[in-house]
């Protein structure tokens, strides 16, 4: 899973970058060109990996990811320029769009000063005209190879002029609702406006917890209402500092601030479930795993995500809920109560099902 972190120029992106992923990347106080996309990989935090670790003690324990994407912020009115991020982001399966809520005249804001709103609608708006540019560029192919005799795919440009009148209107693609067919069809156009988005508030040291900062978020959850869209607000330079801190350190440093557990965490958590992920787990001696998949996805589409030799040999799955795992303390003892199960191909996996394959290839 591949989550780009965008924004304005020095509205925190990098900084917020580092701490999710532990590197050091070089913040400035001024926007920077940067060649590549810097990639990093998240571990998602999971509780139940921890305890299911301290009971099998495996050789390896391994959490499900987020793979994070830094690159150049977006500038208003340069298509051109933004077109570069877009081409660069436009395989991910979400974005993170970061607004500056801090306050800092040695760090320049692209626009003159703060303003959480206005910078939202700018980035927003950016996305919808570079989409609307994809699909005038797209119409414009088909009316010229009609002149050359070629005759268009009718269900695409029927597509196209719907997003147009979408797109025109000031409107991001991901808050309408296509079909099946309709979102099968605009796949390969890769649009930045529907992706689903979560919103970051990056706050300043003293307003991370402050009436201001509730009101900045509540003001932006007015203004992004539709479902795939989450709005949070978080200190970037706070988290950055946690991250570099050993553990008990940062335990301790959390405990003074009175945070229970670090924002990230809940940014990582917020993305994983805004894209309707869930986690099954697996279980051994040698390995205590969580593996990724979508929500609703069944036994033996799931088996394929360890291997595709279980999927195609799939017999049964072994299944029992963490929760029932936890409070019985044992597999026999789950079994013998019943809450060891055994499912079907069909069998619609949930978050936290503790799950052994059977298969035959």
């Amino acid at each position: 899973m591949k989550i780009a972190i965008t924004g304005l120029a020095n509205s925190g992106k990098t900084t917020i970058f580092n701490a999710l992923t532990g590197m050091d990347l070089e913040t400035t106080i001024y926007a920077t060109v940067v060649p590549e996309p810097r990639l990093g990989v998240v571990k998602v935090p999971d509780a139940r990996i921890d305890k299911l670790s301290e009971i099998f003690k495996p050789k390896k324990t391994n959490y499900a990811t987020v793979e994070y994407m830094d690159y150049i912020g977006l500038t208003k009115g340069d298509m051109e320029q933004n077109r570069k991020v877009f081409d660069l982001i436009k395989d991910v399966e979400a974005v993170v769009h970061v607004i500056r809520g801090f306050e800092d005249e040695q760090v320049i804001h692209p626009l003159g000063g703060v303003n959480p709103k206005r910078d939202a609608e700018t980035v927003e708006l950016e996305m919808i005209f570079g989409d609307l540019e994809l699909v005038d560029k797209r119409l414009d192919r088909m009316e010229q190879g009609m002149k050359r005799g070629k005759k268009p795919d009718e269900a695409e440009k029927k597509l196209l002029l719907k997003c147009k009148e979408i797109l025109e209107g000031e409107r991001p693609l991901r808050d309408v609702e296509f079909t099946e067919e309709e979102q099968r069809g605009m796949s390969h156009l890769q649009f930045m406006s529907i992706k689903p988005l979560v919103v970051v508030v990056n706050a300043g040291e003293k307003d991370m917890n402050s009436e201001e900062t509730a009101a900045t978020v509540a003001l932006l959850q007015s203004l992004f209402t539709g479902k795939r869209v989450r709005v949070l607000s978080l200190c970037g330079k706070i988290e950055m500092e946690l991250v570099q801190l050993p553990s008990d350190e940062a335990a301790a440093f959390l405990d003074d601030l009175g945070i229970k557990e670090p924002a990230l965490n809940k940014l990582i958590h917020v993305s994983y479930d805004l894209l309707g992920m869930i986690s099954f787990l697996t279980t051994g001696e040698d390995e205590v795993r969580a593996w990724t998949i979508r929500k609703g996805m069944n036994a033996q589409k799931a088996a394929g995500k360890i291997h595709s030799d279980i999927e195609r040999g799939f017999i049964r799955a072994e299944v029992v809920s963490f929760d029932d795992f936890i409070a019985l303390g044992s597999m026999s003892a789950a079994r013998d109560r019943g809450l060891l199960r055994l499912e079907g191909k069909t069998y619609e996996v949930k978050d936290g099902d503790i799950i052994n394959f059977r298969f035959n290839v």
